[in-house]
């Protein structure tokens, strides 16, 4: 009894060690390689503990081989975008300027079902209020509502506004985002003129987000 206490002990430390190491998220906002990996650990952490007869090492070894893994992956998919899409996928906007993206669902295989829970789970019972929601690549949807329909809105306050998109992604961590230049209608000549402009070139630049009105935000790489 005190030995399996003390095993139980043991790959409690190392699970916890390794999980601030790995530095997780909620299960909610895991990536699917993160997930993949916290389900092989607690399977593989449960063995030594249920059968005292396997080595407590052959326990030990192939949970601290997966969290070096998964430290490794994260640093290779920091540093390497198209890495990170093979990995993680691409956000996929649903719902763009009040419209359902009737193709994009079917590329996700999100039934009209699947959308209206998601939007019921965000506290919107009306799809009329959504003016763009976007699927994150942990699968969870983002939603920007319409302006009039916010608690504390231009509506309630007797001012008309027009519904403005929010930004995209142009440039992340040094690298031109294609498919956030065709969002805000730039071409790379026209993105660089205006880095051109602000005094940067794309390996400056650590993110920049612009809006289809050319309202550009960009922070720069800090200097080390």
């Amino acid at each position: 009894m005190f030995i399996s206490f003390l095993r139980t002990l043991i790959l409690y430390a190392i699970l916890i060690i390794g999980m601030r190491v790995m530095g997780k998220r909620q299960l909610g906002q895991l990536q699917p390689s993160e997930l993949v990996v916290t389900i092989l650990i607690s399977n593989i952490a449960t063995l030594p503990i249920e059968n005292s007869d396997i080595p407590l090492i052959l326990g030990i070894v192939p949970i601290l081989t997966l969290m070096c893994f998964e430290v490794l992956l994260s640093v290779f998919t920091l540093k390497d975008l198209r890495l990170r899409r093979i990995l993680w996928g691409n956000t996929r906007v649903l719902i763009r300027n009040g419209q359902i993206d009737q193709k994009a669902l079917a590329t996700l295989r999100y039934s009209v079902d699947d959308l209206m829970e998601q939007l019921r789970t965000n506290g919107i019972f009306d799809i009329r209020e959504v003016e763009y929601a976007v699927t994150e690549t942990t699968g969870q949807l983002s939603i920007c509502k319409k302006s009039q329909f916010e608690s504390l809105n231009a509506k309630t306050a007797g001012i008309n506004l027009p519904n403005t998109p929010p930004p995209s992604i142009v440039i992340s961590d040094r690298k031109v985002i294609d498919e956030g230049l065709k969002n805000c209608s730039i071409t790379p000549k026209q993105l660089e003129r205006i880095l051109k402009k602000e005094g940067y070139c794309s390996e400056d630049i650590f993110l920049m987000t612009c809006t289809p009105d050319k309202d550009y935000y960009i922070i720069p790489v800090q200097q080390n």
